[in-house]
């Protein structure tokens, strides 16, 4: 639950062996009234493809750790005392002077709500946030390298999907399957599209068959407004070809897409974004172009 130092034996003058993190697991070894001799797993074992040898090995401490910050699947409340702690961390992380590596903490702390309680009524949703945390660190750091830019998908790197298929595997039906399903289109988008109608063309269909198969996602109306703006998107694509026909086809298509969303989420922010997308395509303003993409 919080950092605590790892030592020799049980005693605040020991010699230390390291440091327990927020939500590094934990094995039980024995116990005093006071202390906790664990195996804390600082660093789990890799698979993943081209890690070190050291990586793929991990890093396990053994030793004694203060009582105090330790929370285990028999302590009263304990999957929303870590799934507080969880919260807090990520709030952290979202403010400019938060703790440094607050993310990880709180992608550790979730993820240990599902996996050492699994019977929590909090493990999907913890599952779901430790997996859409590490989703977003990974994804910042491959939209900075320079095959962000590259048209097709799998010509950059690709966010791992594990967690976020574990969520679809283990609750099937729920809100956070659904969501995990949504953050998964990420890694089918293009990178620029370079004025070619393929991409959104491709792209529009992913967001609409996702409204079509969750169509009671907490996602749905953002998934149809991404639709809805990529034929908004193509008017102007079909235009510069030329094709007329299609122009005035993705017109119609994107008008009928912001409509549905009008009118099945009217108070969602959602709504009020594809009442401006209607706007701009009847006053014939380009959702895309120069000042526009």
């Amino acid at each position: 639950m919080h950092e605590e130092t790892i030592r020799v034996s049980p005693g605040s003058d020991s010699a230390k062996l390291g440091q327990a993190e927020r939500g590094d697991e934990l094995i039980l070894i024995d116990s005093t009234h006071d202390w906790v001799h664990v195996q804390a797993i600082i660093r789990p074992p890799s698979n993943e493809e081209g890690v070190s040898e050291e990586e793929a090995e991990g890093k396990t401490i053994s030793g004694w750790i203060s009582r105090n910050a330790f929370v285990g699947p028999t302590t009263p409340d304990g999957d929303k005392i870590i799934f507080g702690e969880a919260v807090d961390s990520e709030d952290q992380a979202s403010t400019r002077r938060g703790r440094r590596d607050a993310a990880h903490d709180a992608m550790r702390l979730y993820f240990r709500v599902y996996d050492l309680m699994p019977a929590s009524p909090l493990a999907a949703e913890a599952l779901y946030r430790a997996a859409d945390i590490r989703w977003q660190i990974e994804r910042a750091d491959i939209m900075t390298r320079p095959s962000a830019r590259e048209r097709e998908a799998y010509m950059r790197g690709q966010m791992n999907e594990e967690w976020m298929k574990l969520v679809e595997k283990k609750y099937p039906g729920t809100k956070w399957a659904d969501l995990a399903a949504f953050r998964r289109i990420e890694n089918k988008l293009c990178g620029e599209w370079e004025g070619l109608a393929k991409c959104p063309e491709k792209e529009a269909d992913l967001y609409e068959n996702y409204a079509k198969d969750h169509p009671q996602s907490p996602a749905a109306a953002e998934a149809l407004y991404d639709a809805a703006w990529r034929h908004s998107v193509l008017i102007e694509i079909y235009k510069a070809e030329p094709n007329q026909k299609k122009s005035a086809e993705s017109k119609d298509r994107a008008l009928a897409l912001a409509q549905k969303i009008v009118s099945q989420f009217p108070q969602t922010d959602w709504a009020w974004r594809a009442q401006r997308l209607i706007f701009y395509m009847q006053q014939g303003i380009p959702t895309y172009g120069n000042a526009n993409d």
